[in-house]
């Protein structure tokens, strides 16, 4: 198989979330609607079925539904990541094939995690070169150990990233040293990304190439402006910026995941409606909450 290792991953991406309707079933009406509004913004892409996606609680005829519907809209000058993670390396590689399929640009391959003490870093390397071998599309390693936990170690990802076809790596732990390792210990062509708007100043600063933000599903132009200030040298303006957005960052990631998200997504005027059991949505108190978070960054 012939790879492509070029493809461009600067920029700030949206994990963008699945809508469920109030039966809990796949809503890509809604999906489509909201996709078209985020293409209005500078993102330079969106990532589906992500962890912000639900995609564990997903199906997988559901899931090529939400792929299908997605790239209808998403227009090929923006970048089209598929999550395909699963626990087992076949159902893995059987997920990147059919996302390949319908139009995927790439895949994000979260780290299985059920196994946790067996998951060593000869593990980790053997599960994601079967994907890669057999994927029509470049992978994008994950590691999320908030999540999964497990962590995919420095080592495994140096080696990993010498395969033709793993073209870089989320890294959604809130650790700018682990950002700055992996940058150091991959070529120059392997795109690090941060999964943390908290650090997405800082990771910048040490070599990510840009970040795939659950706060850019909110905010894409505040993130967008964060990643063109800091790139443009003009650090004292985008550290203000990264602190400007910490609360609301808070509020979102650690504070109230994917049900927070999606209430503040609808205070935003993004409808994606409610997260599918058992996640269940969000308080009122929590709403009013959201509302101030986002209030105080509306002078921005």
């Amino acid at each position: 198989m012939a790879y492509n290792r070029v493809m461009q991953l600067s920029g700030v991406f949206a994990p963008i979330p699945t809508p469920f309707d109030d039966a809990g079933r796949i809503d890509t009406t809604r999906l489509r609607k909201a996709l078209k509004r985020w293409l209005k913004t500078p993102l330079a892409g969106f990532v589906i079925l992500g962890s912000t996606g639900e995609a564990v609680l997903v199906d997988e005829d559901e899931a090529s539904r939400v792929i299908d519907a997605a790239r209808d809209v998403v227009p090929k000058k923006r970048s089209f990541i598929v999550g395909t993670g699963r626990e087992s390396t076949r159902s893995a590689v059987r997920a990147a094939e059919r996302a390949a399929t319908l139009g995927a640009d790439a895949v994000l391959v979260r780290t299985p995690g059920f196994y946790k003490e067996r998951m060593t870093t000869e593990a980790f390397v053997d599960h994601y070169t079967a994907v890669a071998d057999a994927s029509p599309v470049p992978v994008l390693l994950y590691n999320f150990t908030a999540l999964t936990g497990v962590t995919l170690q420095t080592d495994a990802v140096a080696r990993l990233a010498r395969h033709p076809n793993i073209v870089g790596m989320k890294e959604s732990n809130s650790d700018v040293l682990q950002i700055s390792d992996l940058v150091a210990a991959t070529p120059s062509d392997f795109s690090v990304l941060c999964g943390s708007a908290s650090t997405f100043y800082t990771s910048l600063t040490v070599g990510a190439v840009g970040g795939i933000l659950a706060l850019a599903c909110v905010a894409p132009e505040i993130c967008v402006r964060l990643f063109t200030l800091t790139h443009a040298g003009r650090h004292e303006d985008a550290r203000t910026l990264q602190q400007r957005i910490l609360p609301l960052t808070k509020l979102l990631v650690s504070g109230y995941g994917v049900p927070g998200l999606k209430a503040a997504l609808g205070l935003a005027g993004y409808d994606v409606g409610v997260p599918r059991a058992p996640l269940v949505p969000v308080s009122e108190a929590v709403v009013e909450e959201l509302r101030e978070g986002l209030a105080s960054l509306e002078d921005l």
